[in-house]
């Protein structure tokens, strides 16, 4: 295989986890107490509660930052190779991030077109109109096939989700909701549309950490693989945290205006 080829099957398979790295949830949700446990509840009734919840959260948190580590890692024959790049990130409600690059290693091409290019995605994929079209609600996605599940936690709702439409944005799988909190927690998919030839499968793993009363993103990791031989691996880690300010949520016993919640380490997964 010419080093040409392989090239461009590692910037294809670079265009898709980039497309993931969009769909997969990474906005924040906040957490309103609820001393009294809910009836055993029906799909539809959490899937309400869910939407309800996630429109709240979103109008709740004000502003917030934390650190990221994005690592690119392609191997395949005759070549491999690795980037990574640490950045610090500022959220300011409704939709504003800004992204400030810490460091950076391994190929110049791989980090500008690739990892640099995640964040400008992100920033694009925070309009308005691409919000809406990428929400996870009953406009954008059929639900199905409820299980409940025994966890050391709340995260016990276990929910097929399908879209409506097959947009390289949206994703197919599974998704637990918290039982308490009625907040994603954890993410299993795959896309909803193949955005290149080049790859064969893609598997999205997600997972949400909570602090205070917020439910941030923990780690994010697409696999691909190639066809021809080979795989790529984007995987995200977020620690640092620090809540900047939010108001108070119906329900909630504590609602300050700001805070400072650092976190320096994340499990691989949350609520297994």
């Amino acid at each position: 295989m010419s080093m040409g080829k392989a090239l461009s099957r590692t910037r294809a398979a670079a265009v898709v986890l980039l497309a993931l790295f969009v769909s997969a949830p990474g906005r924040a949700q906040s957490s309103p107490a609820q001393p009294v446990m809910e009836a055993r509840l029906n799909l539809p009734q959490i899937v309400d509660k869910l939407v309800t919840k996630n429109l709240e959260r979103a109008d709740a948190l004000q502003k917030y930052q934390g650190r990221r580590t994005y690592t690119l890692s392609y191997a395949g024959l005759p070549v491999s190779f690795h980037a990574e790049m640490v950045v610090d990130m500022t959220f300011d409600a409704p939709a504003t991030k800004q992204f400030k690059i810490v460091s950076q290693s391994g190929p110049q091409w791989l980090i500008d077109r690739v990892l640099k290019r995640l964040l400008e995605t992100e920033q694009e994929a925070s309009t308005e109109e691409n919000r809406a079209r990428v929400a996870l609600n009953s406009t954008n996605y059929d639900f199905s096939d409820l299980a409940r599940q025994d966890t050391p936690g709340s995260c016990s709702y276990k929910v097929a989700v399908e879209p409506k439409v097959p947009s390289k944005l949206l994703y197919r799988g599974h998704i637990w909701v918290d039982s308490k909190d009625f907040a994603v927690c954890r993410i299993e998919a795959e896309p909803a549309k193949n955005p290149s030839f080049w790859i064969k499968k893609t598997d999205i793993h997600h997972s949400y950490i909570k602090i205070g009363d917020f439910w941030l993103p923990a780690e994010n990791q697409s696999v691909s693989e190639i066809r021809g031989g080979g795989h790529a691996i984007l995987t995200i880690k977020y620690q640092n945290y620090e809540i900047l300010a939010a108001r108070s949520l119906k329900g909630s016993e504590s609602g300050p205006s700001s805070s400072s919640l650092a976190i320096t380490e994340h499990p691989n997964e949350i609520g297994k």
